[in-house]
């Protein structure tokens, strides 16, 4: 039987409370000795004289979730992981907000770290996830690489 990719997307933004939940939540597996994380902020850039105060990200759910499937299963089989957890944003995320989350944990350092690393690069390259940014004046800009 084939296992459904899971569902990373989070509507708005991912709260902070949620992050510190999982990192707790981590404190029972005692064979796990390091922890990477990746926290995906909305900056206040300004574009063509206008200062961003959001991004609106939309996405193909099941196209991505299968995209994420396939790059936490490529990461599983180089790395020697314990586990991973990625969540993303969809809807309104407000300036200064967290967007993506990644955390990845290993029994050692550098492949909870590296892990970490190749997953948001892959992410940011692959995950089809696209984002409007909101300006002040709710005029809109497409972003390049959500």
């Amino acid at each position: 039987m084939e296992k459904k990719p899971k569902n990373i997307f989070i509507s708005g933004p991912v709260p902070a409370a949620f992050v510190g939940d999982s990192i707790q939540k981590h404190s029972t597996k005692t064979d796990i000795g390091a922890h990477s994380i990746f926290l995906g902020q909305v900056r206040d850039d300004v574009i063509e004289d206008k200062k961003v105060m959001a991004i609106d990200y939309t996405t193909y759910e099941e196209m991505a979730s299968e995209t994420m499937n396939e790059i936490r299963e490529a990461i599983f089989q180089k790395y020697q992981l314990t586990c991973m957890h990625v969540y993303h944003s969809l809807g309104r995320v407000k300036v200064g907000e967290i967007s993506l989350f990644v955390f990845t944990s290993s029994k050692h350092r550098k492949a909870a770290i590296q892990a970490c690393e190749e997953t948001v690069e892959r992410i940011k390259g692959e995950l089809p996830v696209w984002g409007k940014e909101v300006f002040e004046d709710e005029t809109y800009h497409w972003k390049e690489n959500s």
